[in-house]
């Protein structure tokens, strides 16, 4: 049987919920309601939906983005927001301008297992992510959970063709 060329290889890269800077950010949010200030103008305070992913870009040149794999064991929705955050905590806030657009958005219906995704935006914002690599090591997310799902009820990766 003749073959179509050679096989691309793919890279798929897991979104890894980042627990430490997740708990860091919950923690600040904390701080200001004890502390009885408000949030200082810009600031990306942490709602209790959200939570903090990273993806580690094991190779950093020559990506094509392929595909998001993602998948929700039950009915809901997951955001997946990136920004342009290095982060380091300890010394910077997240800023609402460091929040990339457009923002990929996933969801299961309640009849369904298939996945369903917003298709032009989720491939817009995976294709930024090959240019982002070039540049990081790192790439931090907002996820947002609705309709019932957490973190432990979601899976994500992308994946990238080897050019």
């Amino acid at each position: 049987m003749a073959e179509d060329g050679p096989q691309q290889l793919q890279l798929e890269m897991p979104l890894v919920l980042d627990q430490d800077l997740t708990r860091q950010m919950r923690l600040r949010v904390e701080s200001l309601k004890q502390r009885g200030e408000k949030r200082p103008d810009g600031e990306k305070l942490l709602l209790p939906a959200e939570s903090v992913y990273h993806l580690d870009f094991t190779q950093q040149q020559r990506l094509q983005f392929e595909r998001w794999n993602v998948v929700l064991d039950k009915p809901g929705k997951v955001t997946i927001t990136g920004t342009s955050q290095n982060w380091t905590p300890d010394l910077t806030n997240l800023m609402t301008r460091q929040l990339l657009d457009p923002a990929a958005i996933f969801w299961r219906k309640e009849d369904s297992d298939a996945m369903d995704w917003n298709e032009a935006d989720a491939l817009e914002f995976g294709e930024r992510l090959s240019d982002l690599a070039k540049i990081r090591k790192v790439m931090y997310f907002l996820v947002t959970f609705g309709e019932g799902v957490e973190p432990a009820n979601l899976k994500a990766s992308v994946v990238f063709n080897q050019l």
